[in-house]
């Protein structure tokens, strides 16, 4: 990428002394007149596969609009609304459990298109229901399809990216769901003139469009390296990592660990090996993640679930589905002013996730995730106030209505810049190659469980105890996150994905600081860690 400079991009130097017996891996550095470069085929993979979270996207922010003109058309209460607004992520998590058996037979990449398919399917389904119980079957249909791309997209992406970018590019899932909401609202407001029975219609049909342009555009990329290593197609796998990696040293040394993982002897250079079928399909994977993990991998699914809830414990899509309603509550009182207000919101956040996806592999993980809870937690109890003043005044308070509505667009900026993308590229690179898809997919199913509970309860605790009372319980939650993500989750910036069983067995949280201090001071990017 133009301008993009990664850390390990700096004059290289002898390596430091190890300790007898140690083995650190190292890439080749550029040196200083060389001028960094994109991998812009890796670049090209990444958007392909990362565009399939435009589904998810375009469905939340297109229902934050579509819900005030089903409410009136099918004459539906609040509990119905609020079922309807979050039940797609419950239903998602029948793909998302699905989708990492299915990946590993039939690949990454026909798993996305599969995802599209699907999706597509539930997006007409929904444009043409006639009532109510019709337009739950096509949630029911299209919540599967987005569970399918919510898990391969950041899998298939983090597994094709070079380690100087995986960061960058793995949060392209998280972009294009915003670019996804962005869309939604923009829908909402172009269709919200139209006759009450056509206009919600529309806006929830004419997302099958996209579903269809990116099944088709996905077959231009190629198949995951590392299920192709898996399948024992070593010479496919070979290939594309040339194309995917920074240098062919890289590329050598990222066959060579993925062949490991996959059991598969270092001197092995047939282009078809055969491969066990336990380690290409993943059969005994449940076994090995939840009935008897070893210590590094309960710690990596620790890390991961608990990414995962938080990011959408602290109440983002209540935020994102119901901007419209807190924008009334705030004072805006027509629909126009509600839903333009909503597609602010959408500007700040796909704004603030670009910005995000610049500084993964500038700043690191720790930082970013730290610095944007911080913001939330700050911003949530503001947002709390400011809406209880409201709550308690008998007139319009001016200032109270101007500083709901800034802090709901800093709360959506701080999440956009950390907590959003690197949940989706944290815990998609911390899982060993054998048990990566199916603890993605684990991932996947806590973030759609905790993000359907709190979109079909916000109405009901808004109510029970005001809107106001509802985001402090959201700033205590982020509060809550801050801690668990500072004394649990190590730095992966710049690791290679086979190591990082090793830096989740050692990580002590005291030791970070100095350890990143020592990370970024080393002139060569260190890939692997210290072997005894």
């Amino acid at each position: 990428m133009t301008g993009f400079t990664p850390e390990n991009q700096s004059v290289p130097s002898p390596a430091p002394a190890t300790k007898h017996g140690d083995s650190t891996k190292h890439v080749p550095e550029l040196g200083p007149q060389a001028k960094p470069k994109r991998n812009k085929y890796a670049f090209a993979c990444a958007i392909l596969a990362s565009m399939t979270s435009i589904l998810l996207g375009y469905d939340i922010g297109v229902m934050s609009g579509a819900m005030i003109y089903i409410k009136r058309d099918l004459k539906i209460s609040d509990l119905q609304i609020g079922i309807l607004a979050g039940i797609l992520n419950i239903y998602s998590l029948l793909g998302s459990c699905a989708a990492g058996r299915t990946s590993d037979w039939i690949g990454r990449r026909y798993t996305i298109v599969l995802a599209g398919a699907i999706f597509f399917a539930g997006a007409l389904l929904m444009g043409f229901a006639p009532n109510y119980a019709f337009l739950m079957f096509g949630r029911f249909v299209a919540g599967i399809g987005v569970g399918y791309a919510l898990m391969i997209a950041p899998v298939y992406t983090a597994e094709v990216s070079p380690a100087s970018s995986r960061g960058f590019l793995t949060s392209f899932p998280e972009v294009f769901i915003n670019a996804g909401i962005m869309l939604g609202y923009v829908s909402n407001l172009a269709f919200s003139k139209f006759p009450l029975k056509l206009g919600w219609r529309f806006m929830l049909g004419i997302g099958a469009i996209p579903s269809v342009v990116l099944a088709i555009g996905v077959l231009a990329m190629p198949e995951s390296p590392r299920w192709l290593v898996m399948q024992g197609r070593l010479g496919e796998a070979k290939r594309v990592l040339d194309k995917t990696s920074d240098s062919p040293a890289e590329a050598s040394l990222r066959l060579e660990d993925i062949k490991e993982a996959a059991g598969i002897p270092a001197d092995c250079h047939d282009d078809v090996v055969q491969v066990s079928r336990r380690n290409s399909h993943g059969e005994g994977v449940w076994k090995e993640l939840l009935l008897r993990p070893t210590p590094a991998v309960r710690r990596v699914m620790i890390a991961a679930i608990g990414i995962h809830f938080f990011q959408q414990a602290s109440g983002i899509d209540a935020v994102v589905l119901f901007s419209p309603r807190i924008f009334k509550t705030a004072g805006l009182e027509t629909d126009h002013e509600q839903l333009l207000a909503t597609v602010a919101v959408g500007i700040v956040k796909t704004s603030f996730i670009l910005v995000a996806t610049f500084l993964l592999d500038r700043v690191g993980r720790r930082p970013l995730l730290l610095t944007s809870v911080g913001g939330m937690v700050i911003s949530l109890a503001v947002l709390g106030t400011s809406l209880t003043v409201i709550d308690q005044s008998d007139k319009k308070v001016m200032w109270a209505v101007v500083l709901s509505i800034a802090t709901v667009m800093t709360y959506v900026a701080t999440f956009s810049i950390g907590a959003g993308p690197i949940t989706w590229v944290y815990s998609s690179e911390i899982f060993p190659l054998r048990l990566r898809s199916q603890g993605s997919s684990m991932g996947v199913v806590v973030n759609r469980v905790t993000s359907g509970v709190i979109s079909m309860t916000f109405l009901p605790m808004s109510k029970g105890m005001t809107t106001g009372g509802a985001f402090y319980l959201f700033g205590g939650i982020a509060t809550v996150a801050w801690v668990f993500f500072y004394t649990f989750l190590p730095e992966t910036q710049g690791r290679m994905l086979e190591d990082m069983d090793e830096l989740f067995s050692g990580f002590r949280w005291r030791d970070s600081k100095s350890n990143n201090k020592n990370s970024s001071s080393n002139p060569e990017v260190e890939i692997g860690l210290n072997k005894q």
